[in-house]
């Protein structure tokens, strides 16, 4: 069970994002909708970037007869409600504190892989000519107050140094001057890895190229019961069955009985809230002097992400309410909005066009989990990219792809994201865990 509203879960609403009204319809053959009676060797729960990429995987590099379905349409949740920032990474783990609890061979291996994720999607968009409107190059990290820049210098030599990533410091006149400038623009960090995407134009294109090597995926059938009869798993939904051998569930901050207690109940759904402005005009940007179509993410623990798209609408993000109500997602957008003004107040006038909100999902040990439940290892898994699962996801999809087509060994996944989310003591107190959380955090942005 969740404490969140159950209009949270509705795979009937839209989300009411700018991604569905600017997105290309799902190609034919993609969504076959509800699945009947059938039975396959890999069933996939879950129509995100990480299940669309596996099915995609499996059909096509390695002949898998896969099913894969979808609570809502392809790409409802989290995968379609993302700001589009294909970067760096999906940990809540500072790089120190990576290298302390794992190694710094691990830690290397991690990043390294994460940076060939954000390639890889572009690569592969390009490959499979997915219009996904990219933007920019890296990320921008931007220190949101004077005493968070020292941080930022830190950061820079241990990703030089230690990773090899060419970071490169900004001082604050040169960020306004060049960049953009806000009240909250105190010098910046650049990442040259990544760019920013149109998240659903990429989820749809995953399922077309999907589809086309064979996977069959059902939109709008979510699982209501899974069963185990003998070896084989049978997954019930409101129209149909599926019996396979191995399962893979792929649900992210979606992931909630039936799926199995072992990650049902060792993650954590994080409410995160977008709203985009109208096209802003050419003065309006001269107001902050705004000039990059880098994705931006400053150094605030509840933090602020934000993003110039390419018809000049400004996207900006942020942490949500501990509810999911309605009535608190308007409340969230007003307090949006303001805190939109106050941070640029070249556009405290501009009105907002869009709001939505999803889930992050965040687990105990700040790191996402890849690999098959230690008492059945018929039931593979990935989820928990904290925030960052736009690159991550369809790299994972593909190395879970990999680990069951056996073309990859549980030791080629990273230490860091090896294995089943940690167990959370008293899982029903998760919403009281989250909600100190989120109080230090706010209490340390001050």
């Amino acid at each position: 069970m969740s404490w969140y509203d159950a209009t949270m879960y509705d795979a009937g609403r839209p989300a009411g994002s700018l991604w569905e009204e600017t997105a290309p319809a799902l190609a034919d053959g993609a969504d076959l909708g509800p699945n009947g009676d059938d039975a396959c060797d890999i069933a996939i729960i879950g129509g995100g970037f990480t299940g669309l990429s596996c099915a995609l995987h499996l059909a096509r590099d390695f002949g898998v007869d896969v099913r894969l379905v979808e609570a809502g349409p392809l790409g409802w949740g989290a995968s379609g409600r993302n700001g589009g920032f294909c970067v760096l990474q999906p940990t809540g783990l500072s790089y120190e504190r990576m290298i302390s609890r794992y190694g710094e061979a691990e830690a290397k291996r991690f990043v390294a892989s994460q940076v060939e994720a954000t390639r890889f999607v572009r690569a592969f968009a390009e490959d499979e000519k997915i219009d996904v409107r990219p933007q920019g190059e890296g990320e921008l990290h931007v220190a949101h107050a004077p005493s968070r820049y020292a941080g930022l210098v830190h950061e820079c030599e241990v990703l030089n140094r230690t990773f090899g990533i060419a970071a490169r410091l900004i001082p604050r006149e040169e960020v306004a001057a060049e960049w953009y400038d806000s009240s909250e623009q105190f010098g910046a960090l650049h990442i040259p890895v990544g760019f920013g995407l149109h998240p659903l134009r990429f989820a749809r294109g995953l399922a077309a190229v999907a589809a086309r090597s064979g996977a069959r995926l059902h939109g709008r059938s979510p699982v209501i019961r899974w069963e185990k009869e003998g070896r084989l798993h049978r997954l019930v939904t409101p129209t149909g069955t599926i019996r396979a051998s191995r399962v893979v569930v792929a649900t992210n901050g979606f992931t909630r009985p039936p799926a199995p207690a072992a990650l049902a109940e060792n993650v954590i759904p994080v409410l995160s809230n977008i709203v985009v402005t109208r096209p802003l005009t050419d003065g309006e940007l001269a107001a902050q002097n705004w000039r990059t179509e880098t994705p931006c993410a400053n150094t605030r623990n509840l933090l602020f992400y934000y993003r110039l798209l390419p018809d000049r609408r400004f996207l900006f993000g942020a942490r949500g309410d501990l509810t999911g109500r309605p009535k608190d997602g308007l409340r969230m957008r007003r307090f949006m909005e303001r805190r939109l003004g106050e941070v640029f107040p070249g556009w405290a006038h501009v009105e907002t066009t869009h709001s939505w909100r999803g889930f992050v999902c965040m687990a105990a040990r700040l790191t996402p989990s890849i690999g098959a439940l230690p008492d059945d290892g018929s039931v593979f898994f990935a989820l928990g990219y904290h925030g960052n699962g736009v690159a991550a996801a369809p790299w994972a999809g593909r190395l879970l792809a990999q680990l069951i087509g056996g073309k990859a060994e549980f030791s080629d996944i990273p230490a860091l994201v090896r294995g089943a989310p940690a167990r959370i003591p008293f899982p029903s107190l998760r919403r009281w865990y989250l909600r100190g959380a989120l109080g230090y955090y706010r209490l340390m942005d001050i």
